[in-house]
């Protein structure tokens, strides 16, 4: 089921006199690109006798890797442990952990070389067990081997042999070296597009022949801050370098208008493919890939409140407290109960959406009280059975509102009571704001 993934003709964006065809790499069985290198990397070490029946398998991963490792690993009977960046998403965890995988998470805020560098970390795990096999996808010549053996030959014969222009990213740099590698043999004429993220190093270095400090970004397995051994530089023609609101609108309209649920790392391909398309004043066939699954994805990018949260969705500014607002009430962001619901609903709600209070409303939406989680754990403590009872039995019904025209001195008497701010106008409760909530505003007004 690895590999012979379908072409899809993008038909309903804007791609200039170009047509715009990706590969849905997402159809592989781990849901990524990756599926094709895991097997590559495993069957040679398998073969050269660096991986030994029953042994264990390390590797530094964004998480697809270590998806499409646990994979390949479960069916042959491999151990897995996968050294991961904090920055990636919850859903990638849990699909590894359910897999069976060791997950060790380890700081996104740290460059090669320091000892909790995700990939410094993992050859180090490596070098402690003697047994195991570090994959290390990033110099690993079966990495892309894999692309130039099926990836880059399945799109020559799904194009008919015209391939003007392939545009992909770098990640451990296996995919465009072994597709580039394929299609310029076959075509020295096609032009190899380097997608990078805001902060990465590569498109300077491909563009300018600028050597950079690398930044941050939020898209997910896409862009470095080092140049991996199996990355030829020389293959890439151009780049473009793209922001992370420019990666998550395009994977959104994607999504919107061709009915494709893509990672994150689609977003810098679709954006610059697109780029790269409208540039053009002669018609060209381009091709790009859908690297993997959006459905690793759901909390972040496709979430409004995530985007909202990130800046990436603009918010009308009020000038008073109700910026801080997290979840808007008059603006029907929030989560709130009713008097009437019982305890045990309101603590599914507050698991469900996580958060550790809400207010309570009226049938009218009138505020009449706040449910918080120490309120649910005294109830629950005097009376095991008070799970049963409504909500407006336990709530806190005095409630101290703040109106939104006061300043953010003003919030700290409450905060030193270990309470949440309501903020209420006098005729209409616009939302609470917590004590994160403070934090957040007060870092992105220093960092503005």
């Amino acid at each position: 089921m690895i590999g012979n993934t379908p072409m899809l003709e993008i038909t309903h964006l804007a791609t200039g006199p170009c047509r715009l065809f990706v590969k849905l790499e997402n159809l592989n069985p781990g849901q990524s690109i990756k599926d094709r290198i895991a097997l590559s990397m495993i069957a040679a070490a398998e073969k050269s006798g660096k991986l030994k029946p029953g042994g264990r398998i390390i590797e530094a991963t964004a998480g697809n890797t270590g998806i499409a490792l646990a994979l390949v690993g479960a069916v042959k009977g491999y151990r897995l442990t996968v050294v991961m960046p904090d920055k990636m998403s919850d859903e990638k965890m849990a699909h590894l952990r359910a897999m069976g995988a060791e997950v060790v998470l380890t700081r996104s805020d740290v460059a090669k070389g320091h000892p909790e560098y995700y990939q410094d970390m993992a050859e180090r795990m490596a070098l402690e067990d003697p047994t195991a096999f570090y994959v290390n996808q990033f110099a690993n010549p079966d990495n892309t081997a894999a692309h130039f053996d099926t990836t880059g030959p399945e799109i020559w014969e799904q194009m008919d042999g015209r391939v003007d222009a392939f545009v992909a990213g770098v990640g451990s740099g296996g995919t465009i070296a072994g597709v580039g590698a394929f299609l310029k043999g076959r075509n020295p004429n096609c032009e190899i597009i380097l997608a990078d993220p805001r902060g990465s190093i590569l498109a300077p270095l491909v563009n300018e022949g600028k050597v950079v400090p690398a930044g941050s970004w939020l898209v997910e397995g896409i862009g470095e801050d080092f140049v991996p051994s199996i990355l030829d530089i020389g293959l890439i023609d151009r780049a473009y370098t793209v922001s992370d609101g420019e990666a998550f609108a395009a994977v959104r309209e994607l999504l919107r208008k061709e009915g494709i649920l893509a990672g994150s790392s689609v977003g810098v391909l679709m954006h610059a493919a697109l780029e790269y398309c409208r540039e053009q004043t002669q018609p060209k066939r381009v091709v790009t890939l859908i690297c993997d699954s959006g459905a690793k994805y759901l909390s972040k990018m496709y979430n409004d409140f995530w985007m909202r949260d990130q800046g990436f969705i603009a918010r009308k500014k009020t000038g008073d407290l109700r910026d801080l607002i997290a979840r808007r009430h008059d603006q029907g962001e929030d989560f709130v109960l009713h008097p009437t619901l019982p305890i045990a609903l309101a603590i599914r709600r507050m698991r469900m959406f996580s958060v550790s209070q809400m207010a309570v409303l009226d049938s009218e939406d009138r505020l009449v009280g706040i449910l918080d989680e120490s309120d649910v754990l005294l109830a629950l403590a005097r009376d095991p059975n008070a799970s049963d009872e409504p909500v407006s039995t336990h709530m806190v019904s005095r409630v101290e509102t703040i109106h939104p025209s006061k300043s953010t001195d003003d919030l700290m008497p409450i905060f030193r009571a270990d309470r949440v701010a309501v903020v209420h106008d006098g005729k209409t409760f616009c939302g609470l704001i917590t004590k994160i909530d403070l934090i957040q505003y007060l870092r992105t007004k220093a960092a503005s």
